[in-house]
């Protein structure tokens, strides 16, 4: 897949993303909390988080972050009252390194369409593990894929073992849905039911 094919894929669930925190950002308290979206992309959901006046980190691959970093800074220079960040973040890599947790202070996770036919689903179980704190509350907008169908369910078996998820968007004439998640309390290194 081209970076231009994966970027127009990723748009609609980005705008479902976009549309709640437009919609509810005031009620979730957004401004002035920490937010990280994972594989921004475009960047869309990260600008619109940033000019709600979040103090924004958005991430995605080496091979996109060009294109991310132009997008977050054109539209969001002098209007922003926090200067959003644009950072490399490959799942499950190195993530001490980059994202030491004696400093993570994420209030929000942001991410759409992270969950499709891809070999690094562990990855990515392992980086929202990692930036997860107690009081980080993840929105994700996933479109769900006949073709997907086995991987999805294996992802959302191990998911929910971490995190308690609920659907708080839904529309179902694109198959998209946007859920919430927050961490599973963490004793002697296993999560509780």
């Amino acid at each position: 897949m081209s970076a231009q094919e994966y970027i127009t894929w990723k748009i609609n669930k980005a705008l479902v993303l976009c549309y709640f925190l437009e919609k509810y950002g005031e009620q979730i308290s957004i401004e002035d909390q920490h937010v990280i979206e994972l594989g921004a992309g475009t960047g869309l959901a990260s600008i619109v988080a940033s000019l709600m006046g979040a103090k924004v980190t958005a991430t995605d691959l080496t091979e996109l972050l060009g294109n991310l970093q132009y997008n977050v800074y054109r539209n969001t220079k002098l209007k922003c009252k926090h200067v959003p960040q644009v950072n490399v973040l490959n799942w499950g890599s190195e993530l001490e390194e980059k994202f030491p947790k004696s400093s993570l202070c994420f209030d929000y996770i942001l991410a759409a369409d992270v969950v499709y036919n891809h070999p690094y689903l562990e990855e990515l179980l392992a980086t929202f593990d990692h930036l997860c704190q107690n009081h980080t509350t993840i929105f994700w907008a996933m479109k769900f894929r006949k073709e997907n169908t086995i991987i999805e369910n294996n992802f959302f078996a191990k998911f929910q073992k971490m995190f308690d998820m609920e659907v708080v968007y839904d529309l179902p004439t694109l198959n998209i849905k946007l859920y919430k998640a927050i961490r599973r309390c963490k004793i002697n290194g296993y999560f509780t039911e």
